[in-house]
């Protein structure tokens, strides 16, 4: 039987799940909220603000404070992140200097759940008095933010996942999550691509899976080619020099027909193997990347095969190969 202080654990441990558990289902919950709404009178507004964004000269400055500050610091730096330029103007800073930050051609996008934060008061102010576009995400309509706004993002109520529906929780979720939307939803407008995305991201794991086959390939005289017709007990040599464990075997069109690796070394074991030709040896129609292949791609695919090279191929020609070593290299494995 278990004794009192480990019934107290135990019972501790299930409370803990079981407060996991409503907070995930209450902020699920708000996030349907935010879907339905989008159906609804939120549609127009989201539309709007995609426009207007779309069709601005300038920047998104996004502006708030307390937890709504933290959610658009967040929201900035993935507009900017995503091809839409952003940043954050924090809302009491902005009367002590920061308003000369913000011109006639940016959108404005302040952040307040109830509508009246005192702090937004002077970079509100600023927008009406100078006509810059005002969008305001909040829960009330009818808020001095909102009142002020040119498009009002209006959130629908929710319950706080804190139990005294005081710490910002799901509202603060589902404010990131309308961000979230706005940011992918330019994104896509833009037809922003992983490629613009890399400009963006060039360090760390990231920058890392960002890059291509072509910026990663060991190409020319590193590549391990060899005719149909070469005998193995030369192309064991060049597979050995060029240290890749592989052989490339083309055609007269210089079109890569075929791949030898250790395992069909293995298969092809015999008294006569160095008399053989690599066509003989070679397995037909290998996997190969494109040059503009992520490496982030290319690592699902050596691991989806279990190999450790794949040739990079343009017009069906070999142009280069990326060995598992180069995928770590550059820190994408």
């Amino acid at each position: 039987m278990l004794d009192h202080q480990a019934e107290e654990e135990v019972g501790a441990a299930s409370n803990c799940l079981v407060s996991a558990e409503r907070t995930l289902e209450t902020e699920i919950s708000g996030l349907s909220a935010v879907r339905a709404a989008l159906k609804d009178g939120l549609a127009g507004p989201f539309q709007q603000t995609f426009d207007l964004i779309q069709k601005s000269m300038g920047r998104v400055i996004v502006t708030g404070i307390g937890k709504s500050g933290h959610i658009g610091t967040k929201i900035a730096a993935s507009l900017a992140s995503t091809g839409t330029p952003s940043f954050f103007v924090h809302a009491s800073e902005a009367s002590h200097g920061d308003l000369g930050m913000i011109t006639e051609h940016d959108v404005v996008l302040a952040l307040s759940w109830s509508g009246e934060t005192q702090e937004l008061a002077g970079i509100v102010s600023y927008t009406r008095r100078f006509k810059v576009p005002l969008v305001a995400i909040t829960s009330r309509q009818d808020s001095t933010l909102g009142n002020a706004a040119d498009i009002v993002l209006k959130l629908p109520s929710v319950a706080e996942a804190c139990p005294h529906g005081l710490a910002p929780t799901t509202s603060a979720l589902i404010q990131l999550a309308i961000g979230d939307a706005l940011a992918v939803a330019l994104l896509e407008g833009r037809g922003f691509t992983a490629q613009d995305f890399r400009v963006f991201h060039p360090g760390g794991r990231l920058g890392a899976s960002l890059k291509t086959a072509k910026d990663i390939m060991h190409s020319g005289e590193r590549l391990p080619l060899v005719a149909e017709s070469t005998p193995m007990s030369d192309g064991l040599v060049l597979m050995t020099q060029r240290g890749f464990g592989v052989l490339g075997v083309t055609d007269e069109l210089n079109q890569l027909i075929g791949i030898i690796t250790d395992g069909d070394l293995r298969r092809h074991v015999s008294s006569n193997l160095l008399e053989k030709t690599a066509g003989e040896i070679m397995t037909r129609s290998p996997k190969s990347v494109a040059p503009d292949t992520l490496s982030a791609s290319i690592l699902e695919l050596v691991n989806s095969l279990s190999i450790t090279s794949v040739f990079v191929i343009e017009d069906g020609r070999p142009v280069g190969i990326v060995h598992l070593h180069d995928l770590l290299r550059v820190g994408v494995a």
